[in-house]
C-alpha cells in the first residue's frame, strides 16, 4: 500500500485502500498499524485534519476498530 507523508510530529505517513477499506499508519518511531473496515469518510477527515495526531488519537485509536501491527 503507497503512504503519503504527512507533517506530524507523530505519524509520518498514511494510506488507504479503499477496495477492502483498509487504513495504514506509520508513526515518527517506525511501526506501521493496519486498521481495518475504517470508511474512507474517516480517512479523509484524518488527511484534512488541522492535526493528523489528534484526529487519529481521537477517531480511529479511540474509535474501537480493529488493528494489526504490520512492523
Amino acid at each position: 500500500m503507497r503512504r503519503q507523508r504527512v507533517t506530524s510530529s507523530s505519524i509520518a505517513s498514511v494510506g488507504y485502500r479503499e477496495r477492502d477499506a483498509v487504513l495504514e499508519v506509520e508513526l515518527v518511531g517506525g511501526a506501521v498499524y493496519r486498521y481495518f473496515d475504517v470508511p474512507r469518510a474517516a480517512y479523509d477527515a484524518l488527511m484534512h485534519a488541522p492535526s493528523h495526531g489528534r484526529y487519529f488519537n481521537a477517531a480511529i485509536r479511540a474509535g474501537g476498530y480493529r488493528y494489526q501491527r504490520a512492523r
